[in-house]
């Protein structure tokens, strides 16, 4: 064999190694026909809150049963569990932090078992220190009178509701003071478990009804209790939150008023007791007359002293009568007559008649004596 035939040998050799590398379809396990075997899919990683579930499952209480709480809709962090906590307070203080939504309880070797709250909410925070003063299971909630102001609703309650799973304080109540004196904070259960992670109360601090449950059984009377500020600072002495405003009553719309016409008459003078014979007020301008009366005109009589009668006379009673206001002076010389408003008729009392005056006759002058001789009886002898 030549060279080049030993080459082109060689050359075939090694190709037929190569193909020997190559997978034949056909030589797989199985008929090309057959389906492929699918591979399960892994299952996927179960939610972290299940760890902790059996922490929440549903409970009796004495005469009250605690459901079951939903851990998958919980935040992880809000669940109760045991962590580091590097801190200098003595075992069994309770650190709350509003800013985190947390509740620590301090164990030994720098661990506690955090838990999660709610909080108050904006313009209800407050901080400082205080103590546990008393713990009640199922406790009564009285809602204070500013709370009732606010949400009038409340009113059914102002005697008190009593403990039970609806309570608004859930199933145990820590109630908190500071120097001895009640300003109305509790750290208490709540029905409404959806709340926790959230800025919902009026300044006391909300958990799980199965979490306060843990900690009723861990804290003792006179516990120590921290309040941080929102920052995790700690607080220079007590701060309350300011006084809350009040919601104002609606005033009612006043009812409408019927309306009222204005009298534009003159008012009628007050009727006053004759004691004279009656006159009727007359006008200041021209005297008024009366219809059923005619003047006369009087006669001027001799100036002549009039003896005295000794009677008097008395007026009859007079009905007095209003009389029509005056009309307005006319800016004429001339008397205008006056028209006059219809009156009752009025009694009329006729006075006395006046003596008539007496005329005394001068007596006759004597006739002029033709006698020379005194008279006698009137006779002159003479005759």
């Amino acid at each position: 064999m030549t060279r080049t035939g030993l080459k082109l040998a060689t050359a075939l050799a090694a190709l037929a190694l190569l193909s020997g590398c190559v997978v034949d379809p056909t030589m797989q396990a199985g008929s090309s026909n057959a389906p492929a075997k699918e591979v399960a899919p892994e299952d996927p990683p179960p939610p972290p809150q299940l760890q902790f579930a059996a922490n929440y499952i549903a409970k009796q209480d004495g005469t009250f049963a605690v459901p079951q709480v939903p851990v998958e809709k919980v935040p992880v962090n809000m669940l109760r569990q045991e962590v580091d906590f590097p801190n200098t307070e003595a075992p069994g203080t309770i650190i709350i932090h509003p800013g985190e939504k947390s509740l620590h309880y301090i164990l030994n070797n720098r661990r506690a078992i955090r838990y999660g709250i709610a909080v108050g909410r904006d313009g209800f925070g407050w901080a400082g220190e205080a103590i546990v003063s008393s713990r009640k299971p199922w406790p009564t909630w009285t809602p204070p009178k500013e709370m009732i102001a606010r949400d009038p609703k409340l009113e059914k309650w102002k005697d008190g509701q009593p403990g039970g799973p609806t309570n608004p304080l859930g199933a145990r109540a820590l109630y908190l003071t500071t120097n001895g004196r009640d300003y109305g904070y509790r750290i208490h259960g709540t029905p409404d478990w959806w709340s926790i992670g959230r800025s919902a109360s009026s300044g006391c601090f909300r958990m799980i009804n199965q979490d306060v449950m843990d900690l009723y059984e861990r804290v003792p009377d006179g516990a120590k209790v921290i309040v941080l500020n929102n920052d995790g600072s700690r607080a220079n002495g007590l701060k309350l939150p300011p006084p809350q405003p009040v919601k104002a009553k609606a005033t009612p719309k006043p009812k409408a008023q019927p309306a009222v016409t204005p009298d534009t008459g003159a008012a009628a003078p007050i009727p006053t007791a004759a004691t004279g014979p009656m006159s009727t007020p007359a006008p200041s301008v021209a005297p008024a007359v009366t219809p059923s009366v005619t003047a006369t005109p009087a006669v001027t009589a001799p100036a002549v002293p009039t003896p005295s009668t000794g009677t008097t006379t008395t007026a009859s009673p007079t009905v007095a009568v209003p009389a029509a206001p005056a009309p307005a002076a006319p800016a004429a010389t001339t008397p205008t007559p006056v028209v006059v408003q219809p009156v009752a008729p009025a009694v009329t009392v006729p006075a006395a008649p006046a003596p008539a005056p007496v005329v005394i006759q001068p007596a006759p002058a004597a006739p002029a004596p033709t006698c020379a001789v005194p008279l006698v009886n009137g006779i002159c002898p003479q005759g």
